[in-house]
């Protein structure tokens, strides 16, 4: 009879042992996902949701605004956030109380990515980047953006909106007919007439602008950190020195190069760019790598290499190429679109 009534005890704490071990595995509605990056935050308390539909339609019928987090598997600042923010209890209760929260990765969603980007930048803010945290009406046009918060200040910043659109939810549709009229005129492409005459002096009024904020010193722009590398500019540049002969464009481009590849942005052991520089001198990078920047970069050097058959050149290339087959290089044939700025835990 003993031994029976400890079995029981035994099959009762088991069961207990089970569903606290469900409690703390409880998932969203992420886990069905594919993206890393979504399944990065498939477990945390606040009720994630894809983009999707279903998303919306509950915001509607809940009548509540939307917070929509837009990262991707790279991103240091994400990470962070997800750790500092998204994983605690008191901010994801009061996040599912009061939001429909939607996580997004923006490399299987840049058309989503695009919109709320182009809404952050329109907000005047002055800092745009990843994590983009969008406040939105329940229809999804956005009313507000920025970027990473932490724990204390995304709660003040959760609990401002919560109380705006309680109080005075007019001031935020206003905000969101501002935000729409901005997005449309910066999507709309201009009026193209075949007709008119092409000008070279356009062009170079263009070059002479970019010119005057060129840094001849340090390379890049003067725009302070961070720094980007920008190798899409450098390549209309170099297109426009090839028949112009420029020699202020010849001298900014040969700068920028040089510095970029012999800094910190630059992989000095392992080949490769990383995405942006931390500081105006290129020394200090921000870790991760993407394909699509190095992609370009290998496409900037190769050119330049053609032009003046700098060493320099064709060693960034070489090396750069090494690393994306060695790092980013699936065994299937593709390519991985980016290498994680944090290893074991820790940036870099």
């Amino acid at each position: 009879m003993y031994r029976t009534y400890f079995n029981y005890l035994a099959i009762i704490a088991l069961v207990i042992s089970c569903q606290n071990n469900n409690s703390e595995g409880d998932s969203n509605a992420l886990i069905n996902s594919t993206s890393p990056y979504l399944l990065e935050h498939a477990h945390n308390p606040v009720n994630w949701y894809p983009w999707s539909d279903e998303a919306i339609e509950k915001a509607k019928k809940e009548n509540k605004l939307l917070v929509i987090s837009i990262g991707y598997a790279a991103c240091h600042w994400c990470h962070v956030m997800e750790k500092q923010s998204f994983s605690d209890t008191t901010v994801a209760r009061f996040m599912n109380d009061n939001f429909v929260s939607i996580k997004v990765d923006r490399e299987e969603r840049p058309d989503v990515d695009d919109i709320y980007m182009t809404a952050c930048l329109l907000s005047g803010n002055g800092h745009c980047g990843w994590p983009l945290n969008v406040f939105a009406l329940p229809d999804g046009r956005p009313v507000w953006a920025g970027t990473y918060f932490p724990k204390k200040q995304w709660l003040e910043v959760l609990d401002y909106f919560q109380q705006l659109y309680a109080n005075s939810p007019e001031k935020l549709l206003e905000y969101a007919d501002r935000l729409q009229q901005g997005i449309e005129v910066a999507e709309s492409l201009p009026d193209f007439n075949p007709e008119a005459p092409f000008s070279t002096a356009a062009v170079k009024n263009l070059v002479d602008k970019f010119l005057i904020q060129a840094d001849m010193y340090h390379g890049g722009t003067r725009t302070g950190a961070p720094k980007f590398p920008l190798p899409s500019l450098w390549q209309a540049l170099q297109v426009y020195n090839y028949f112009e002969k420029d020699e202020q464009v010849q001298k900014a481009t040969r700068i920028s190069l040089g510095k970029m590849a012999l800094g910190g942005l630059y992989d000095q052991l392992g080949g490769g760019f990383s995405r942006y520089s931390t500081d105006e001198f290129w020394l200090v990078p921000h870790f991760e790598k993407m394909l699509y920047d190095n992609a370009q970069m290998i496409q900037l050097y190769s050119h330049a290499y053609q032009i003046e058959t700098n060493p320099l050149y064709e060693k960034v290339v070489k090396e750069s190429i090494k690393f994306l087959e060695r790092e980013l290089h699936d065994t299937k044939g593709g390519f991985y679109a980016s290498l994680n700025a944090d290893s074991e835990g820790e940036e870099g």
